[in-house]
């Protein structure tokens, strides 16, 4: 079977579904693949290079579809390419179909088989497919950029000869895939990143790549508002009010503000209000990543990027994967073979197209002149609503008072058994063993419980691999080589002294190997 990929026909789309690197591993498949000359060459991916991958260029769009037996695209079909699908055909491309009814009707009309990209259930093992967070990953990084180019100062905070630069505060709106990639690039550009989000479990996350979680003064605030699948709920009015509430309060500090709320099949929701932005000053930065469904912000303006009377910048942009095409059509062409493997099992070059299969079956939405959508849900959820925790109880000043007598009173008869064990494993040994021997098994004892008790009651964040067990036992070694080396025997002061110059060896060794360790965790 063939398997091929048209140049994109919306304006302004930069990606491709193949990418010379993809139609090696689609060849290994089974299938010839097929590509229009020029569909690459936007997203950096010259005629040349794919026919150096074993790709046949074809001239024209219509030869394309015409040839190929499988057609993988980057967006929704157009009407002009619906006319083009025939019986049988396999079409692979994103398609929205809960808001392209009319579309679905058109292909189920033409007797293909339609398999939406942005459909694919968010399971673990679809995790290769999943088109939508490979996308909202560059777009959250993307969004980060274009912040940059639009602000007037640097992420990082410095300490020049010409003064101090102070760090830009950033709000990220919506802690997804696209959030977290937000997150970690400002992050990582130096920013002091805060972030919000109505599921609980995402606080975790988001303090674990150095942002600040912002929290609501409000109870509803800790029930679970995850949906499965990954998306947020909405929220109740009760829990909107308090939320726009906490938005107002932390507008005048912010300096750039991205959101990236959407909630499927719906309109974005409005979070940040025009009076959020009145109060921002001037030269802040807002980027909409959800623009294409109507913005979080009340002046987004789809497409376009405006300045407000108060000197906000608004990006809203809807192309954000696509100013990063190369990247982006990498990720999506490998999330595309990841699909055409599961559909190929045998790696013949023939579609098994199997319904039973989660994956498939969720993604297929029209199939042998049937519409097939919606799924019926996968039999595992991606990701679970979050369970209740329930609250610790408090104890009152008598419980505590009793739990601690009880843990001293414990920890004292778990000390007094052992000292009379070892007292009278003590007087079991003295009863046989000779005096001189007797002195210096005590001493022994003692340095070994003494050694026991300092080295164990550090701190376990203190100890290093050389510093903890092993200089206790070089001090030991040390002093005890020390006292032999008087002896009037020369092979008693040799051994003495190599004793003492290895335990020194180890000892220093130690505390250099400490220096380093510490050395890694300290800021220039």
């Amino acid at each position: 079977m063939k398997i091929g990929a048209p140049k994109e026909i919306l304006e302004g789309e930069a990606r491709v579904a193949m990418t010379p690197d993809s139609a090696v591993q689609l060849r290994k498949l089974g299938y010839d693949c097929l590509i229009e000359a020029g569909a690459g060459e936007a997203a950096g991916f010259a005629d040349a290079a794919y026919e150096k991958a074993g790709v046949k260029v074809v001239q024209s769009a219509a030869a394309l579809w015409q040839g190929a037996d499988i057609v993988v695209k980057v967006r929704e079909p157009v009407a002009e390419e619906v006319a083009r699908l025939r019986k049988g055909q396999t079409l692979i491309s994103f398609f929205w179909p809960a808001q392209n009814e009319a579309l679905l009707e058109q292909c189920k009309a033409r007797g293909a088989t339609v398999i939406a990209m942005d459909m694919v259930p968010r399971i673990s093992r679809a995790q290769k497919m999943d088109a939508l967070s490979s996308m909202a990953n560059i777009a959250g990084y993307r969004a980060v950029i274009e912040a940059g180019s639009n602000f007037g100062r640097f992420f990082t905070g410095q300490v020049t000869a010409a003064g101090k630069v102070p760090p830009a505060k950033v709000l990220v709106v919506g802690a997804g895939v696209a959030g977290l990639a937000a997150i970690g690039t400002a992050t990582s550009l130096g920013a002091m990143v805060f972030a919000f989000d109505v599921r609980p479990e995402v606080a975790e996350q988001i303090e674990s790549m150095g942002a600040e979680f912002v929290f609501l003064d409000f109870e509803e605030a800790t029930a679970d508002g995850s949906e499965s699948g990954g998306y947020a709920k909405p929220s109740s009015p009760e829990f909107r009010e308090k939320q726009l509430e906490k938005f107002r309060e932390l507008a005048p500090e912010m300096d750039i503000v991205i959101t990236t709320a959407l909630i499927p099949g719906r309109p974005a929701p409005k979070l940040w209000l025009e009076d959020m932005v009145a109060a921002m000053k001037p030269g802040s930065v807002i980027v909409d990543l959800a623009a294409e469904k109507g913005g979080n912000c009340d002046l987004t303006r789809p497409g376009e990027k405006i300045v407000s009377d108060n000197g906000v910048t608004v990006v809203g942009y809807t192309d954000f994967a696509s100013r990063m095409a190369t990247q982006s059509s990498t990720l999506y062409a490998t999330n595309i073979r990841h699909m055409m493997t599961d559909l190929t099992p045998a790696k013949d070059g023939q579609v098994v197209h199997n319904m039973e299969d989660d994956v498939i079956r969720g993604a297929t939405v029209t199939h042998e002149g049937e519409i097939t959508f919606p799924p019926p849900p996968p039999k595992v959820k991606a990701i679970a609503a979050a369970p209740r925790k329930e609250k610790p109880k408090e104890l009152t000043p008598e419980e505590k008072k009793a739990r601690e007598a009880a843990a001293f009173r414990k920890q004292t008869i778990t000390q007094i058994g052992m000292l009379g064990v070892g007292a009278l494993l003590m007087l079991l040994v003295g009863a046989f063993a000779p005096a001189s021997f007797m002195s210096h098994f005590i001493v022994f004892a003692l340095s070994c419980f003494v050694g026991f008790q300092v080295i164990w009651n550090v701190s376990h964040s203190l100890h290093t691999p050389l510093m903890a067990v092993t200089n206790a036992i070089s001090g030991i070694i040390i002093l005890g080589a020390l006292l032999q080396i008087g002896s009037g025997n020369w092979l008693v002061v040799i051994l003495a002294t190599v004793s003492v110059l290895i335990a020194t060896i180890n000892i220093v060794g130690g505390f250099l190997v400490t220096r380093r360790m510490l050395a890694m965790f300290q800021k220039s």
